[in-house]
């Protein structure tokens, strides 16, 4: 195995941690994945830019996708961090026994790992955002909405505050 060889993982660490407890990640071997997954961005393979241009800015449902996201010791091509969702473009030289060990490790932190060929993204775009999609919309959320939202309009107006706290802004500057 590589130099990323994970020694330090424990079950109850946090999955995004990165060091100490977590993946077991020196600093060093982070910001050697950080630097491969920046350059991995500069360089896209044609099947990637395809997908991305689906994927970018809302796109698909109004989901917010990253690319070439570094989650622990691994970088996932395409990941939606609101419903747990990588998605995985892979060539001919991706071993299957790898990928297995990879997306299984990745589901015991709550990662769906969706994996498209690039002949999929190439001939069947629509197929791709369709499964995409279908993969996204039966997971939940992981946004939780705020326990105390405001309420609707511009929030509290300065005399309901007032009146919430107790407190008077009579003869005060301003």
């Amino acid at each position: 195995m590589s130099d990323l060889q994970d020694k330090g993982w424990r079950k109850e660490a946090p999955p995004l941690q990165g060091r100490g407890l977590g993946w077991g990640l020196s600093q060093a071997q982070i910001e050697w994945l950080h630097q491969r997954a920046r350059e991995m961005r500069r360089n896209p393979t044609e099947p990637e830019k395809r997908l991305w241009r689906n994927l970018s800015n809302g796109q698909l449902d109004g989901l917010k996708f990253r690319r070439q996201e570094v989650i622990g010791r691994f970088i996932a091509d395409f990941m939606c961090p609101a419903r747990a969702l990588i998605v995985e473009v892979d060539g001919d030289t991706h071993d299957e026994a790898k990928d297995r060990l990879r997306d299984d490790l990745l589901a015991k932190f709550g990662f769906l790992v969706l994996r498209v060929t690039n002949f999929e993204v190439m001939s069947n775009a629509e197929g791709v955002l369709t499964a995409i999609n279908l993969a996204a919309a039966g997971r939940t959320s992981r946004h939780n909405p705020h326990p105390n939202p405001s309420p609707e309009g511009e929030g509290l107006l300065a005399v309901e505050a007032q009146k919430l706290l107790g407190i008077s802004l009579e003869g005060s500057l301003g």
